[in-house]
């Protein structure tokens, strides 16, 4: 997927661009440093891992850093992306992983791997539609308190996703269960934070029951939420 006029994907092979990467996923998840430390970005990179930043011009608006699992399972796990709130919508997210795509198959990996929150629609959206990732695990908690602007005050419920970069998708099921989820948790969790974390309740209880009965996710609806299809 081709990217808007000025803007490029390029390696963060330089301690400035590490330094520089690390400061707009801070922006990104509103102000935590801990996140990606420039030091353990220069050390993923160095040692053969995904490190790469989008550029407008020669200002970086958004980074991406992945890792391999077992070389057995040729699986490349995605740890952290993030785009400056201006740049999205366009495209830019979508391009990053394609070239994401591209790199690890050039590397022999056969899958990608990546967590996000459940509760954030437009990501499961993208996740689960716009890419064609199946849901592997959902996780409960899964990285603890987090002290950052986006997650401080909530649980980090995390769903675990795969995407197939050979085998295309196949056809959905008849959808026999949905999991809603809000059409923006953000607002919510500023607004009303307590209705928030009613929110993360209910929709880990959903969900864990639905994938208890042995169904699985297979898609997202923007209405409706996760659709659980029978295997």
């Amino acid at each position: 997927m081709q990217l808007a006029a000025g803007l490029s994907i390029r390696p963060l092979d330089t301690v400035a661009s590490v330094h520089e990467a690390s400061q707009v996923l801070s922006d990104v998840w509103g102000g935590d440093r801990t996140g990606m430390p420039a030091n353990l970005l220069r050390a993923l990179e160095h040692v053969g891992s995904y490190a790469f930043g989008v550029y407008d011009g020669e200002r970086m608006v958004g980074a991406s850093v992945a890792f391999f699992g077992p070389p057995a399972d040729r699986v490349l796990h995605s740890h952290i992306t993030g785009i400056l709130p201006e740049h999205r919508a366009h495209g830019v997210g979508r391009a990053l992983k394609e070239h994401q795509r591209e790199w690890a198959l050039e590397r022999g990996a056969e899958r990608i791997t990546w967590t996000f929150d459940p509760l954030v629609a437009r990501n499961a959206h993208f996740n689960l539609e716009s890419l064609g990732a199946r849901v592997t695990e959902y996780l409960v908690d899964y990285y603890g308190p987090m002290d950052d602007g986006v997650n401080r005050g909530d649980e980090s419920d995390r769903i675990l996703v795969t995407w197939d970069l050979k085998a295309p998708r196949p056809a959905r099921g008849d959808v026999v269960a949905s999991v809603a989820v809000p059409h923006d948790i953000e607002a919510i969790r500023l607004a009303q934070p307590q209705d928030a974390a009613a929110w993360r309740r209910r929709v880990r209880d959903a969900m864990r029951a639905r994938l208890g009965e042995g169904l699985i996710v297979d898609g997202f609806d923007d209405e409706q939420g996760y659709l659980f299809v029978r295997p």
